[in-house]
């Protein structure tokens, strides 16, 4: 079986600091001051990690898979 994973970033200029991600996934992202960054930036492929990329107030999450961008979502 083949474990799929994602690229998780989080651009720091656009981070407000909200904290949603690290508290919707603190096992992927942690609130580092003003911003928040990634644990790690390669997570195993989870719906969750989208929902926190969705749930950015400041669209600062991007998720990929393979390159191509899946998250966040329209």
């Amino acid at each position: 079986m083949v474990t799929m994973s994602w690229h998780v970033e989080i651009d720091e200029h656009t981070c407000i600091g909200s904290g949603m991600c690290a508290a919707l996934l603190p096992e992927v992202f942690a609130l580092d001051g003003a911003v928040a960054h990634p644990v790690t930036s390669s997570v195993d492929a989870d719906e969750t990690v989208l929902d926190a990329a969705d749930s950015c107030p400041a669209m600062a999450i991007t998720v990929t898979d393979g390159g191509r961008e899946i998250g966040p979502r329209p």
